[in-house]
């Protein structure tokens, strides 16, 4: 018996950081602008590898992290079936871009434009979180 063909694992992580979010330009396919994050790596949980991945990115040191969800969607990734978990979490400082982005910056989670993947759908979930948790 073979071993079975799965989804990739992946993390995606928001960062709040001076009353913004943090996004990254992409090295690699597809390009444009989205959220930190990348592959689980064997051995690793997906909140580790979210850390290791806004550090690797951005220069941050999160803190804080907090799960916010799983994406699934099967078409989500134009390179194939990747599955994500989302975390929230926050830094203080500049991001600084590295790894596998070429840019990064600070925006307002309302006004992030047009994003990589489904990131798009994890920010308007981070924003009904968000109004959540400021109404405890």
């Amino acid at each position: 018996m073979g071993k079975p063909i799965t989804p990739m694992v992946v993390v995606d992580t928001i960062i709040e950081v001076d009353g913004g979010i943090v996004l990254i330009k992409r090295k690699n396919f597809p390009h444009g602008w989205a959220l930190p994050g990348g592959c689980v790596d064997v051995g690793e949980t997906c909140e580790a590898a979210a850390i290791r991945e806004a550090e690797e990115e951005t220069g941050l040191k999160v803190e804080n992290v907090e799960f916010l969800g799983i994406y699934d969607d099967p078409d989500r990734d134009p390179r194939g079936h990747a599955v994500s978990a989302a975390y929230i979490c926050t830094a203080n400082g500049t991001p600084v871009a590295a790894d596998d982005a070429v840019d990064s910056k600070v925006v307002n989670p309302h006004d992030v434009g047009d994003l990589c993947f489904d990131h798009n759908v994890i920010i308007r979930h981070y924003l009904v979180w968000k109004t959540c948790e400021e109404s405890l």
